[in-house]
């Protein structure tokens, strides 16, 4: 047994609150790079030029990349070999407090969703624990805003409505979505499980690279299919037109019931900002 203290957790909590916003990962800063070199419009050329700029200068400057800093969402896959001392949510929040605080970052997050009164320090986070073989904490934050999680949705359908019902509530959410999450967009889609099960496999798809195809080829051949097929809705970037409405579709699936096809789509921005460390 392996013993890990809380404080490790903390510190790496706070760090990675502050370049997760501040430092695009290298996949999203080519894949947009590559969609200028492809984009015929000149606006839409204009459009990834001024994205491309703004990263660019966040990673100089040591800034945020974008005014909304996010809800800090970290996912901990702990090994089963791991005793954590002292407590993992403490931990997890006091990072993400100290990390807002000494990374000027914007406080986001109400106590409540109907009072709407700011806790002040962008906690508590957003924590989904994973327990895995081994003797090690795989850490990643992942700041996410709230213009890409509004337009979101969730989907139970029936089993009837098969692959051809999945693409189009797909389509039909990004294309209501518009030009309100920032396209170029990241697509999250979770299908199977359960209501709650669907939400998180989407939201962790979003935690993959853009360059990583999903393992299963029928699910690879559906998510080029389905950026394809978003890519022709000319939405464009920022909402101007042209061909690169979005950089990538991540699909993640489990089992489910033999009465349900749950699908969930979590829109992400072209601020897909994530980062990951091993304790």
């Amino acid at each position: 047994m392996r013993e890990i203290s809380s404080y490790m957790i903390r510190d790496a909590v706070a760090q990675l609150c502050i370049e997760a916003n501040c430092i695009l990962p290298s996949d999203m800063r080519k894949r947009i790079e590559d969609a200028r070199q492809n984009e015929p419009w000149d606006t839409a050329k204009g459009i990834l030029d001024k994205i491309i700029e703004n990263y660019n200068i966040a990673d100089e400057n040591n800034v945020p990349i974008c005014q909304d800093t996010g809800v800090a969402c970290v996912f901990m896959k702990i090994g089963q070999e791991v005793h954590i001392s002292g407590g993992l949510s403490d931990a997890v929040n006091e990072g993400v407090r100290r990390g807002y605080k000494e990374g000027y970052l914007r406080k986001s997050v109400v106590a409540d969703p109907l009072r709407r009164v700011n806790t002040g320090d962008n906690t508590p986070a957003m924590l989904y624990t994973e327990l895995v073989p081994g003797d090690k904490i795989e850490l990643t934050v992942a700041p996410k805003g709230f213009g890409s999680e509004n337009m979101s949705r969730i989907a139970m359908l029936k089993p009837s409505d098969g692959i051809e019902g999945v693409k189009a509530f797909v389509l039909k959410t990004v294309e209501e979505a518009g030009p309100n999450p920032c396209p170029p967009i990241v697509v999250g889609v979770g299908i199977g499980g359960t209501f709650d099960k669907a939400a998180y496999l989407a939201k962790s798809a979003l935690m993959r690279s853009v360059d990583e195809r999903n393992p299963d080829p029928f699910y690879a051949d559906l998510e080029s299919e389905l950026l394809q097929k978003i890519n022709s809705l000319g939405i464009g970037p920022q909402g101007f037109g042209g061909r690169t409405t979005a950089l990538a579709v991540n699909i993640e699936k489990m089992p489910t019931h033999i009465a349900g096809l749950p699908v969930a789509v979590n829109i992400n921005c072209h601020v897909t900002r994530h980062k990951t460390v091993v304790i």
